[in-house]
């Protein structure tokens, strides 16, 4: 019989809870202990029936674990998830892995160098509807991606803030805290990205970030993309509400990923295949749909799964470090691109490890 994966998380806010929810919904996992000093975390982790740590170190000398999750605010992640690898035990790190690539990429290095397992939590690649559209393209349904529009538009209410200040910091916008999922998924589904142009407002709400920001996109295939995002428009046409990922989130029925290819075009999470008959392929002629079947689970159950089997089983992690890494050069780039209002080219290296942006002024 096999002994259950014990796990700690650090940080019960409604990340970690989530987290929480999701280990007790997967087999041969076990919640063993939390990492908060805040007093609501300790009300939820007694509530829990769990021990309850002030620090990272202090539950590795105490309990012992196969892993921890970081469900920390962000500005926390790379210290705490170098203290895991130091200390040899394998770490899942909420997305963005970090504030700046420049700190991301020692932790990675470091990792890489220790052999220690560390994921990022770019948990939509392990929907299933995510993995069939990879499937889809990957096997050429859509020809050639040629182009891609997300939109990442939903409003937050004034009491989420409240509730976390550091959300209101600078750094902490609706690019670095939201857009970050989907630049990740876009990479994943049309390949990589290698130049952006941004722009970004002030929030309206008076705090220190951003909450509107476009981007336009190039991509080493040749392909371009679009994509927006807000925390203070009303709209059915985000993530949240048309994947019926998180059911806290009201479903609209809408979709908020289009992709265009050189002999059809794809959306998502609807999964619609959209082409004209192939023995006459223009704009005049009458396009048809089809939807692409898939199966349906839940995704944080299983990156849940996955990071056992990685850790028990050496699985090869879906989202690496490095992969993780790559992401946040991609939303660095549009941060730093919609302060400059100057086009960011983001360098061209097979192993995806951290090198200088350049900003080039168009």
């Amino acid at each position: 019989m096999n002994l259950p994966f014990r796990l700690a998380i650090a940080g019960l806010g409604l990340v970690g809870k989530r987290h929480a929810e999701a280990i007790a919904m997967t087999p041969d996992v076990e919640l063993v202990a939390v990492v908060e000093p805040s007093k609501n975390g300790k009300t939820a982790a007694e509530e829990l029936g769990l021990s309850c740590f002030e620090t990272i170190g202090t539950l590795l000398d105490a309990v012992e674990v196969d892993g921890v999750i970081l469900a920390t605010p962000t500005p926390l992640h790379v210290e705490q998830a170098a203290t895991c690898v130091l200390r040899d035990c394998p770490v899942l790190v909420e997305k963005p892995i970090g504030n700046s690539s420049a700190e991301a990429f020692s932790l990675v290095r470091q990792a890489e160098q220790k052999n220690v397992p560390l994921l990022v939590g770019h948990h939509r690649r392990y929907n299933p509807l995510i993995q069939r559209a990879k499937e889809a393209i990957t096997e050429g349904v859509i020809g050639d991606v040629r182009a891609v529009h997300g939109t990442c538009w939903f409003y937050k209410p004034d009491h989420y803030f409240e509730a976390a200040p550091w959300r209101t910091k600078d750094g902490a916008g609706p690019i670095s805290v939201n857009l970050v999922h989907d630049i990740d998924l876009i990479r994943y589904l049309c390949g990589e990205i290698t130049g952006v142009q941004a722009i970004a407002m002030p929030s309206a709400r008076g705090f220190e970030n951003e909450d509107i920001a476009s981007a336009l996109l190039e991509f080493d295939n040749g392909a371009v993309g679009t994509i927006s995002v807000s925390d203070s428009v009303v709209s059915p046409w985000s993530w949240e509400f048309t994947s019926r990922e998180n059911p806290k989130y009201p479903p609209t029925g809408e979709s908020c990923y289009m992709i265009g290819g050189s002999q059809g075009a794809l959306s998502l999470p609807d999964m619609r295949v959209w082409s004209h008959d192939k023995q006459q392929q223009d704009w005049w002629t009458p396009m048809s749909a089809t939807s692409l079947l898939r199966d349906a689970s839940d995704p944080l159950v299983n990156q849940i799964r996955h990071f056992r089997d990685v850790v028990q089983s050496g699985a090869e992690p879906v989202v690496t470090g490095a992969e993780g890494l790559r992401t946040l050069q991609v939303v660095e780039a549009i941060q730093v691109s919609a302060r400059q209002r100057a086009r960011v080219e983001i360098p061209r290296n097979e192993n995806k490890t951290m090198t200088p942006l350049r900003s080039v002024i168009i």
